[in-house]
């Protein structure tokens, strides 16, 4: 379908865009405590809150002419209480820059990647119409990080 090959495209191109990248600047809080990023091209708008840092919650959105036809909940949680924000961020980003770079559906990183002492895994079930994920990171192969995502299509 013609919309979905468009909506994964822009989701590429708008997370590769925005957290993942570490250079991407943020824009101005939409809740109070937020986080935000956003991108647009065209007539397609994405946009990412979250609240919190080591324990997260947050939500994507895409809309289309104003309108949103496509969204994202996700919670993570660091599992490690050693480890820093950063340090779970610099083993995180470089996984989400893969994005979209094998066959798995383009809502976090790739199905496996490695970085240094870390390993980033992402399983997802469904379409993305209607979708269900978890993400792990393990260092040493102790699972440090994990984050769960559910979403779809709105209408």
């Amino acid at each position: 379908m013609k919309e979905l090959e468009e909506l994964r495209n822009f989701l590429v191109e708008a997370k590769k865009g925005t957290y993942a990248n570490g250079s991407a600047k943020k824009c101005e809080s939409s809740r109070l405590g937020s986080k935000d990023y956003e991108y647009q091209s065209g007539d397609m708008l994405y946009h990412d809150t979250y609240f919190g840092g080591l324990i997260f919650i947050g939500e994507e959105a895409v809309y289309k002419d104003g309108t949103p036809i496509w969204g994202m909940n996700y919670r993570g949680v660091t599992l490690d209480a050693s480890l820093e924000e950063e340090t779970i961020d610099k083993a995180l980003r470089p996984a989400l820059m893969q994005f979209g770079e094998d066959d798995i559906l383009p809502l976090r990183g790739p199905r496996e990647y490695r970085n240094g002492k870390y390993s980033y895994t992402f399983k997802v079930t469904g379409t993305l119409e209607d979708f269900v994920g978890e993400e792990e990171i393990c260092k040493d192969s102790i699972p440090v990080y994990r984050l769960t995502c559910h979403g779809g299509i709105i209408k």
